[in-house]
């Protein structure tokens, strides 16, 4: 485990604007813990009620003659906007795609997002949770749970196989202390009991961020029903404890489950299920919808108490306006207009068959034994991605070796772990992508 030492910012501390008082005195109101668990800035941060975006709100309602109000060019009653681009976008109204959208994104996607989570996790039904507010895809969701809840010497909790990008979101940006454990168990399940020491080890220091991703990045793996409440009894336990836990459930790859494991996002399971647990969903059309240059994410609170789920979301746009403003205007109409168009189900359930058939292949190839005894893989079952455990060669020299040889690309993780994604092969072309893998390690074994 590695402690990132905080940096000293220099800045003069300033008065903590009313706004945000007010924001946190709802928010002990309604639970002191989730209180405790916001950092500095998260403290700190508020959504600016007077100010440009509330004024030209209130002048887009009342100002019927002239809004003089926001940073927009307006032409025939309409957004000013050139041919160019709306030659190519001509099936678009200009007003659904030049003007800002709402820090919160637009308020009928976020609506139609919602309604689509409780769809596809019916354990919702009846669940407290929050809107979802839109991001700049996933990982500006996690970077916003990073500056909320995230300070130096924070335990931010995930397994040893993970997206690199969370160090430099939870560890760098915000000096947590990333605390690792074994994703796998020997047996090559879900390691609960790795969870649950890496949890209790922060009983003195009373806070913790955890960050569960499935579909894994890498390995592609979703816990089955057994271990998905072993999760969960694991939280429960370290919440008991005394310890206050930000749960994140990273779902960009939710939906691509090929296999018997669980078909909910944990988030499910986490809302409302104890007063020291404050479960977030990022997920997002990115990945999910196949659309992962649109750039839409979503970023959803589970709470009982109404006043605290308010309040994170205004310190949620706070964060937003004081980073990215808001989100992209057309790529959010992009993305709404798909989820409500009544081919969209039949369209994402083609492209599902393509991606499982790919997963059975690269299985079916990787079980013929046709490989010999050079690597074994990790389980997987789900998302895009899949791993091999290489048994005598170094990962990065094969990776090395196949791109400069044979002009294959792979992901070379740790010693010897190489990540495969079989979600841009085509199906007829993965067993001459393995075969290139293995001769790559009969070459280097050679050498």
């Amino acid at each position: 485990m590695d402690t990132l030492e905080s940096k000293p910012t220099g800045r003069m501390k300033l008065a903590m604007n009313p706004l945000a008082e007010q924001l946190n005195e709802k928010i002990k109101a309604g639970n002191a813990n989730v209180y405790e668990v916001l950092s500095t800035l998260g403290r700190e941060i508020y959504f600016p009620k007077e100010g440009i975006l509330s004024q030209s709100a209130e002048a887009s309602t009342h100002a019927k003659k002239f809004n003089a109000t926001i940073g927009i060019a307006t032409e025939n009653g309409g957004p000013m906007h050139l041919s160019v681009f709306q030659d190519t976008l001509s099936g678009y109204k200009p007003q659904d795609l030049y003007p800002y959208a709402p820090p919160a994104g637009k308020p009928e996607l976020r609506s139609v997002w919602r309604t689509k989570m409780l769809q596809e996790n019916p354990g919702l039904e009846g669940k407290s949770f929050g809107n979802p507010v839109v991001t700049n895809a996933l990982t500006h969701g996690l970077s916003i749970v990073a500056d909320l809840f995230v300070g130096p010497d924070d335990a931010v909790i995930y397994p040893d196989k993970n997206w690199e990008n969370y160090e430099l979101t939870f560890g760098v940006r915000r000096h947590g202390r990333i605390v690792n454990f074994p994703l796998f168990t020997e047996s090559m399940t879900f390691n609960s009991a790795g969870l649950r020491e890496a949890l209790l080890a922060q009983k003195d220091k009373g806070k913790a961020v955890v960050i569960l991703n499935f579909p894994n990045n890498p390995t592609g793996y979703t816990p089955g029903s057994v271990e998905g409440q072993e999760i969960i009894d694991v939280l429960y336990e370290a919440a008991e404890a005394g310890i206050n836990l930000v749960v994140v459930t990273d779902d960009a790859y939710f939906g691509l489950f090929f296999e018997d494991s669980i078909q909910e996002s944990l988030f499910s399971k986490l809302a409302n299920l104890h007063p020291r647990i404050l479960p977030v969903k990022i997920d997002g059309a990115t990945k999910e919808e196949y659309v992962w240059g649109f750039r839409v994410g979503f970023i959803t609170y589970a709470h009982e108490n109404q006043e605290i789920l308010s309040a994170l979301e205004q310190k949620t746009l706070g964060i937003i306006r004081a980073t990215i403003s808001s989100g992209a205007h057309p790529s959010q109409t992009f993305v709404l207009q798909a989820l409500k168009s009544p081919d969209f189900a039949a369209q994402k359930q083609e492209k599902f068959g393509i991606m499982k058939r790919r997963a059975n292949k690269v299985k079916e190839l990787l079980d013929s034994g046709k490989y010999g005894d050079v690597w074994t893989y990790y389980p997987f079952n789900s998302g895009y991605f899949m791993c091999l455990k290489l048994n005598t060669i170094a990962a990065e020299a094969l990776r090395q070796h196949l791109i400069h040889q044979y002009g294959v690309g792979t992901i070379a993780l740790g010693e010897h772990d190489l990540r495969v994604a079989f979600s841009c092969i085509a199906e007829e072309n993965l067993e001459e992508l393995f075969d290139l893998i293995y001769q790559g390690v009969q070459d280097l074994q050679q050498l």
